[in-house]
């Protein structure tokens, strides 16, 4: 197998023959460090929720899954360990955007809005509090700078970049998976305040969603329950991990040793309950 991607959470793997194996591994980043430690079936959970979305959304808009059963990979991967967290799907020319839909009044939107500033082209006429839902949803994509990071850009200078109609495709996509799939969450007690899209085009340039789509490490997810507005909702993601490690002076350090079992267990129970709740119809 050629391995071509090893990233904070994926291997991907290339068939070289227009498919690739992506294997959703247990690894868990925070502020840009993988923790030495692993998370009991995260990758499970992640791979379950990504696939449950991919089949949710196919009518909107094809994506990059071929199939999820071992027997249609290579025997490399017929093993129990790549069990749940294993995919087969079409390579794709990769569109160089994250495409980032928000639903709320949250984040780096937030602290521009509180300076009255507008926010990567958008102006809000009307006032807001923090986590307050907006109106209607809005697309901010982001693209990658040569040293990795992700430079936040406005809707228009992606789609002068890629051409207004491609452009116009992947905005109204995204819009419409995140309207269909933020009603479903809802209705399971689970808000879907952003999240990040990644789009490719097959071999006829048709658009296509590829990498992983709204999981708690691409998405921030509040539990309707506890949400309020005007406050830094609960959510169902790393949150959890990440306030340990700012508890004990550990954020950014890449030399930390371990997560303690109790931080492990915890998070391990919050990314499973995020799949109870939305993977049922």
């Amino acid at each position: 197998m050629k391995k071509i991607i090893s990233g904070k959470v994926r291997e991907v793997y290339d068939l070289e023959d227009g498919r690739m194996v992506i294997v959703t591994t247990d690894r868990i980043s925070a502020f840009d460090v993988i923790l030495p430690t692993m998370i009991t079936d995260k990758g499970k959970v992640l791979n379950a929720l990504a696939n449950f979305w991919f089949d949710y959304t196919k009518d909107i808009v094809k994506n990059h899954m071929i199939s999820s059963d071992l027997k249609d990979m290579p025997a490399e991967f017929q093993k129990p360990e790549f069990e749940g967290r294993t995919i087969l799907v079409k390579k794709l020319k990769m569109i160089p955007y994250e495409v980032i839909v928000r639903g709320y009044m949250f984040g780096s939107m937030y602290e521009a809005y509180k300076k009255g500033e507008p926010f990567l082209g958008h102006k809000f006429d009307k006032e807001y509090k923090q986590a307050e839902k907006l109106d209607e949803p809005i697309v901010t994509p982001s693209t990658k700078a040569a040293e990795g990071h992700d430079i936040n850009v406005t809707l228009q200078y992606m789609k002068d970049d890629l051409g207004e109609e491609l452009g116009t495709k992947i905005e109204q996509a995204a819009l419409a998976i995140y309207k269909k799939c933020y009603e479903h969450a809802k209705a399971n007690g689970i808000i879907i305040a952003d999240t990040k899209f990644e789009f490719g085009l097959d071999e006829n340039g048709e658009l296509v969603l590829g990498d992983e789509v709204l999981t708690p490490d691409s998405s921030r997810f509040w539990d309707a329950s506890k949400y309020e507005v005007g406050g830094s909702p609960a959510s169902y993601d790393k949150q959890f991990v990440r306030d340990w490690l700012k508890e004990h002076n550990l954020a950014g350090d890449p030399n930390i040793k371990e997560i303690p079992a109790d931080v492990v267990a915890k998070t391990a129970a919050i990314y499973k309950e995020c799949q109870d709740r939305i993977c049922h119809m």
